[in-house]
């Protein structure tokens, strides 16, 4: 399976999140604790046990990748998938301004434009008439932008650690505050199903595969091919639950999407992104041996 193949793939196995969530009728804290806890038993089981050095971003990496995940889940239950998966994709505009502060690393012109136009594309997921649920639902994925990319930070700190031991302990973590959530009715037998695709594929598979794809690919490829997340993510719920987002929601999602590509697909194509290329070489992302 070549690298490309591979991050189609994870873009793929991510976009699945809204259509199975909606599918599995249960309580979202127990369809997040139970989707999380197959997941933990999946990457355990093919990544083995990681290196757990603790540390401050160690733990608040799992206590945001917990809050994201769940976040993610209630925001899918409460309004449409697609004001949840693009309200997330804010993360790297906070990421843009945070980084500054937990990295050290320059905050530019551009990226204040960008943080700028994302705003006003935030702003319009708003603007469609909202029922409380919508309203929530839509906090609820704008909280989980905020969660997402402080774990991203969070990782990118344990670089020389092992980043992936937040995932795991994060996904453990969603379990345990799920697992008082189980009791009661249970899901049907498409329900489980669901949940055993959302733990093992949805969110196991993807950052199996993502892990090993991001060492052999260019900086532009990482960045740009798992944007079909989002843009598929939608498709889906719309394909098997006939839910169309509002118009002023599906315009806000364009800007927040163009903005963010435009800012980034820039920065590596002038050659910002990561070490000069060589014909035929690859970026390769840091991450800490297996």
């Amino acid at each position: 399976m070549t690298p490309i193949f591979m991050l189609l793939a994870t873009a793929f196995f991510w976009s699945l999140g809204g259509l199975l969530i909606k599918w599995v009728s249960w309580n979202p804290m127990a369809i997040a604790g139970t989707r999380s806890l197959i997941a933990a038993a999946f990457l355990l089981i093919v990544m083995g046990k990681p290196r757990f050095e603790w540390s401050l971003p160690l733990v608040l990496g799992a206590l945001t990748y917990s809050a994201t995940v769940i976040l993610f889940v209630f925001g899918n239950k409460l309004t449409a998938a697609a004001n949840v998966i693009l309200l997330q994709y804010t993360a790297p505009v906070y990421i843009a301004v945070f980084s500054h502060f937990f990295l050290g690393e320059k905050i530019t012109r551009r990226d204040w434009i960008t943080i700028a136009v994302v705003l006003c594309g935030m702003v319009l997921f708003f603007l469609d008439e909202l029922t409380p649920g919508n309203l929530m639902g839509n906090l609820c994925g704008l909280l989980s932008g905020l969660t997402f990319s402080t774990m991203i930070l969070c990782m990118r700190k344990q670089k020389n650690a092992a980043p992936e031991a937040s995932v795991i302990l994060g996904n453990l973590l969603t379990g345990l505050i799920g697992i008082p959530f189980m009791f009661g009715p249970a899901p049907d037998a498409k329900g489980w199903t669901g949940l055993v695709i959302l733990g093992i594929v949805q969110l196991g598979m993807s950052y199996w595969l993502y892990s090993r794809a991001i060492r052999h690919v260019t900086a532009l490829q990482g960045i740009l091919i798992p944007v079909l997340e989002p843009i598929l993510n939608p498709v889906w719920v719309l394909l098997f639950f006939g839910e169309m987002p509002g118009k002023w929601a599906l315009v806000g999602g364009v800007t927040i999407l163009m903005a963010v590509t435009s800012r980034y697909a820039g920065q590596v194509l002038r050659g910002k992104g990561g070490p000069a290329l060589g014909e035929g070489q690859a970026v390769s992302i840091e991450y800490p041996p297996e």
